[in-house]
């Protein structure tokens, strides 16, 4: 029987994917079609990893479904970007567009790719890369139109400006222009006298991505190998850039740099490049940074500059006119005296005491012998110990001179071995006598190994508890809660750390006292609480149709069917039971804010401590299960949280006492309180459930630069509480706050009130009006 002859190869690059890989067949015609012409050339260009994520990302893009556009500016962009940055890039650049596309069109996320090539050229480095596509995230979080037209004339941009000029541009134009959309694209598009102006002003005299080649030639004539350069972009916030240094044998320098005093700028890249290489050949091995202050470590690294710049100006004598022209200027205080030391060592000519000694004893070193130098630098450190200094004030002014992290090592702690081999804490509970008789360590830390507990407190002498005067405070173990980002339009998860701490005791009488000073008060709430007490069963007549059937009127229609009179039908009768299924959570804030001076004398605590008694006396005479929590926060790191009476506990003379011992510190993380506040209210069942919050001002922290940050995170809190049931509204001591609460708590959902010193007054008013 004849054989068949074999199939002809397929043609298609497409069919040769692996199964992963599949989904790809189904993309549109044109964008197939633009994949299976490049794929050739992305093979030879890529590694299998690279090539594997980039297919993944048109695989990620064909799902986002914004457009055969994006497909094809993914399918040619992205290779050239591999090539220059290195591979890791591609799946940022993947997960940075999947982002961009909950807030732009897919028009937009087109441009930002095709540019993404030139974007890689300009900056050079894959960090800076990365940095960049934050910067574009800050611009759509804030002025979405904006992009567009900065997109177009993106290489005009990078060929004047650093990323961070570029930033500093962009944040000029938005702040200046947000509300006015023709003015905002006249100024993105380069069209307007302000933004030429304010790019006049922003840009740099010479960019390293346009010298780097010339630089990586000149430190290969000197010393005859190859360096290599990276950018290094630190100007986000000033003009002044990062100081070069050295990592991982990489040459870190300035994205850009200003003509200093004359000089120019490509002669100051000279000098730091020279300056870095010079510490690679001198180094034998790093410097053990164990033991030594910041005086002695600057003072070892100006010896140590010194000695690297000498090895290379014996081999290279010219390099001393090349460093020395950068050595004029002389700032005040310590670095001053940094400023002449180095000045005498690297031309020989001392102008003070201190400089001609540093130099007479630098002249007696074996330069190839570090551990000399390291002995003079302990010298020099120890004759300027009586100055005052700063490491983060006091820097010398050379500007060639690095960091010198490259001299330095540290010594690194395995946590992970440490932790392991600590034993867990026993808690033991024990008697009277053997806490008196037994207790080992009084002061022993929260490290401990035992801690003992038992029933009764015991008290000195003078009548004070140990623990009143000794104790700390038990904290919960830490709960983890996601936060919003408004900026990528995500949750980060387990992003802030809750800790629960017991609310402090404060005087209960002080608290009677305060009830019977606002007796009147009380009074005149007294009929609208009355009101809305439960009134057991109720008996609803004269009805058709009921549950039982009414005696007496079924006894007045036999008596009018009796005298042929028209009965009424109205017989029956319905019982109802009117009980209320209401659990109230207030929230309070704790923040420093609440330690400011109101109206008549007291404080916003006070007042706030005042409204709170009454209130719940209030919610305790209609029969609501209520409790009142606290927070505040130092950080996403330390949110802290007190819960001063829970719904399991009664109201009485300890709850009383726990709202007189709350004191208001540090700062205002809402949404991370809103959520366990949640947590808390999700455990208790009933038919309604509010959550009342008490603040005096909008969610700030001291990690938060960003206002609209955490009143984002606090309205993505709001609205999760919703979703589970719960009824969150938000009463506000701040004038001013219609400018966000609304927006957090929605408009129906918030009171401002304008007179603080009403708080008492109106809290009970509001959880009746609320409750009923």
């Amino acid at each position: 029987m004849p054989s068949m002859p074999p199939s002809p190869p397929s043609s298609d690059p497409l069919d040769g994917l692996p199964p992963e890989h599949e989904g790809l067949n189904r993309l549109p015609p044109a964008a197939r079609a633009a994949l299976a012409a490049e794929l050739p050339d992305a093979r030879r260009k890529l590694s299998p990893r690279g090539l594997d994520t980039w297919l993944r990302g048109v695989d990620a893009l064909h799902q986002m479904g914004r457009g055969e556009g994006v497909l094809r500016a993914w399918i040619a962009a992205m290779p050239p970007v591999a090539r220059d940055l290195g591979e890791d890039v591609l799946a940022e650049t993947a997960t940075a567009c999947l982002g961009f596309a909950s807030r732009t069109s897919g028009a937009v996320i087109e441009r930002i790719l095709d540019t993404a090539p030139l974007a890689a050229r300009r900056l050079g480095d894959p960090a800076v890369y990365l940095s960049y596509l934050r910067f574009l995230e800050h611009v759509l979080s804030r002025a979405p139109r904006a992009l567009r037209p900065m997109l177009d004339h993106l290489s005009d941009l990078l060929d004047v400006l650093t990323l961070g000029g570029l930033r500093r541009w962009a944040d000029w134009g938005i702040e200046a222009h947000r509300t006015d959309y023709p003015s905002l694209d006249a100024y993105f598009s380069l069209t307007s006298e302000a933004s030429r102006s304010v790019l006049q002003a922003e840009r740099k005299g010479t960019l390293l991505v346009d010298v780097q080649r010339r630089l990586a030639m000149y430190l290969r004539a000197l010393w005859g190998r190859d360096f290599m350069l990276v950018p290094t972009a630190g100007d986000f916030e000033s003009r002044a850039g990062l100081r070069p240094y050295v990592e991982g044998f990489l040459l870190h320098l300035p994205d850009a740099l200003d003509d200093w005093q004359g000089a120019p700028g490509l002669d100051l890249y000279r000098a730091q490049a020279a300056h870095l290489a010079a510490h690679l050949a001198a180094l034998q091995a790093p410097i053990l940074a164990e033991g030594l202050n910041a005086l002695q470590m600057q003072a070892i690294g100006l010896i140590e500059d010194a000695r690297a710049e000498a090895l290379a100006i014996a081999r290279f004598p010219n390099l001393r006119q090349l460093w020395a022209r950068f050595h004029t200027e002389t700032v005040p205080g310590t670095a001053g005296a940094f400023d002449r030391i180095a000045r005498a060592l690297l031309t020989g000519t001392a102008e003070e005491d201190l400089s001609r000694w540093t130099l007479h004893s630098f002249a007696a070193l074996n330069l190839s012998n570090p551990a000399e130098a390291r002995a003079l630098g302990l010298a020099l450190a120890a004759r300027l110990r009586d100055l005052p200094y700063s490491p983060h004030r006091d820097v010398p002014s050379c500007p060639y001179h690095c960091d010198n992290r490259v001299l330095w090592e540290y010594e690194e702690i395995d946590w992970s071995q440490s932790s392991a081999a600590a034993p867990a804490q026993v808690r033991k509970y024990v008697s009277v006598l053997d806490m008196v008789n037994e207790v080992e360590v009084e002061t022993a830390g929260d490290d401990a190994q035992e801690i003992w507990v038992q029933a009764a407190e015991l008290f000195d002498d003078d009548g004070h508890s140990f623990n009143a005067r000794e104790g700390k405070p038990p904290v919960s173990p830490p709960v983890l809660y996601e936060e919003f980002d408004h900026t990528i339009q995500m949750l980060r998860p387990a992003w802030a750390t809750l800790r629960e701490v017991r609310a402090r005791a404060g005087d209960p009488a002080q608290a009677d006292a305060i009830l019977a000073a606002n007796r009147k008060v009380t009074d005149r709430l007294r009929h609208l609480l009355d009101a809305m007490r439960p009134q057991g069963a109720i008996r609803i007549r004269k009805l058709e149709d009921g549950d039982e059937l009414d005696l007496n009127a079924a006894v007045s229609a036999a008596i009018d069917t009796r005298l042929r009179r028209q009965p009424d039908p109205r017989v029956m009768m319905r019982v109802l039971r009117k009980t209320r299924d209401t659990a109230v959570l207030v929230l309070l804030d704790l923040s420093e804010s609440t330690n400011d001076p109101a109206a008549g004398g007291q404080t916003v605590l006070s007042l706030t401590q005042t409204a709170c008694l009454m209130l719940a006396d209030a919610i305790h005479r209609v029969g609501d299960r209520f409790a009142l929590h606290g927070f505040c926060s130092d950080g996403r790191s330390n949110v802290f949280y007190s819960r001063i009476k829970d719904f399991d506990q009664p109201w009485g003379p300890a709850a009383k006492a726990r709202i007189m011992g709350a004191e208001g510190k540090l700062s205002t993380r809402m949404g991370t309180a809103l959520r366990h506040a949640t947590a808390h209210l999700a455990r208790i069942k009933a038919a309604r459930k509010l959550l009342l919050v008490l603040t005096d001002g909008a969610p700030a922290d001291i990690d938060v630069r960003d206002p609209f940050y955490l009143r984002a995170d606090a309205r993505a809190a709001v609205d999760a509480a919703r979703r589970q049931g719960v009824i969150p509204f938000c009463l506000t001591l701040d004038p001013g706050a219609d400018a966000y609460a609304q927006r957090i708590f929605g408009p129906r959902n918030v009171q401002v009130l304008d007179r603080v010193d009403r708080l008492p007054e109106r809290l009970p008013q509001l959880y009746a009006s609320l409750t009923r």
